[in-house]
């Protein structure tokens, strides 16, 4: 377990990281979000003594990492996969490695396998693809078989099947018990790889929540539907209690209700139905919904909240409100 404490970091007048506290637990996938500049690779150079903090502080399994003796045994981690030394082969940079920390041999041989490096395992690294470097990187977190994994942008590089490969890696590798804490700004590989995040923006905490709960707090979900009878539909659905969302095309957006519920409904009047789908937002989305007022850097002429489908410009129609507009977007989810 990593646990963080009031952990602050400040360059003269500029706070990095802002009091952060949170646990980092055994036997899942914590993601690591937040946008450029939010604090999160001094908060990971922190955890791991490369940085001293201007106050609070980390402990790995209840000890500072100082205080390990053999530090690789206990937290392995990809923070820079270009921080190897390019003029040694991959087999001589682990090598080195593992004779630092008292790991066998063997094992340098095991996790070149594991990789896929065993061909160009006495090739020198400054040789190695982007991708190479990343598969090398990885190698040298696992060599000492620790019980916590850090890594910084571990798909970076990666071809598809290593994209695959590395995703079950952490999987397999929680699934064991182990604390894997994994940092990355590609939110469709996020979504598909933690199972819980922490959010940070501008040095501060902005969550500490499972995956599905930040979704479902920071966007909208909604069931779509479309029928030949669409002003019917929309008079039934008005009706039963239903707000309702003309979004054009001759589609309805209803919130609140279950598509099962809705179904029936329009059986219920003998009405068609040409798409009856539940709509819920992505992990992209909701990270952009958050994280708006966050952002360090902006691009002018684009949408802070992340140039996704435009929000519903048709009217709404309830039980209470009449009609009006109405903010908030929408998108296939995951």
């Amino acid at each position: 377990m990593i646990e963080l404490d009031g952990l602050t970091k400040r360059y003269g007048t500029k706070t990095a990281v802002d009091h952060l506290s949170f646990r980092v637990r055994p036997g899942m996938i914590t993601g690591f979000l937040g946008p450029n500049g939010a604090g999160k690779s001094t908060t990971m150079r922190m955890m791991l003594d490369l940085d001293n903090p201007t106050s609070g502080t980390v402990r790995i399994d209840g000890r500072h990492y100082r205080e390990l003796d053999e530090p690789l045994k206990y937290i392995g981690a990809l923070l820079d996969a270009k921080a190897m030394h390019g003029g040694r082969s991959a087999y001589n940079n682990l090598l080195c490695l593992a004779q630092s920390n008292r790991i066998p041999r063997q094992r340098v041989d095991e996790v070149l396998d594991l990789v896929g490096l065993t061909a160009v395992a006495r090739k020198k690294s400054k040789g190695f693809s982007l991708g190479m470097g990343q598969r090398l990187g990885i190698a040298s977190a696992l060599l000492g078989d620790p019980e916590i994994l850090m890594f910084d942008e571990p798909v970076n590089g990666l071809d598809p099947e290593g994209i695959h490969w590395i995703r079950n890696l952490m999987k397999s590798l929680a699934a064991e018990g182990r604390t894997i804490f994994v940092s990355s700004h590609l939110m469709s590989e996020m979504a598909l790889t933690a199972d819980h995040l922490i959010v940070i923006g501008q040095g501060k905490l902005l969550a500490d929540t499972s995956m599905a709960d930040f979704i479902q707090q920071n966007s909208r979900s909604f069931v779509r539907l479309r029928s030949p009878q669409q002003e019917r539909l929309r008079d039934v659905l008005h009706g039963a209690g239903f707000v309702v969302v003309e979004a054009g095309n001759g589609t309805l957006e209803v919130d609140g209700a279950t598509t099962e519920r809705l179904g029936e409904l329009a059986a219920e009047h003998q009405l068609t139905l040409h798409e009856l789908s539940a709509q819920r937002a992505s992990l992209e989305e909701a990270f952009m919904q958050m994280t708006a007022g966050a952002v360090e850097y902006h691009a002018h002429g684009t949408d802070v909240h992340g140039g996704g489908p435009a929000a519903p410009s048709g009217p709404v129609w309830g039980a209470d409100s009449g009609w009006g507009p109405r903010a908030g977007s929408t998108t296939e989810g995951v």
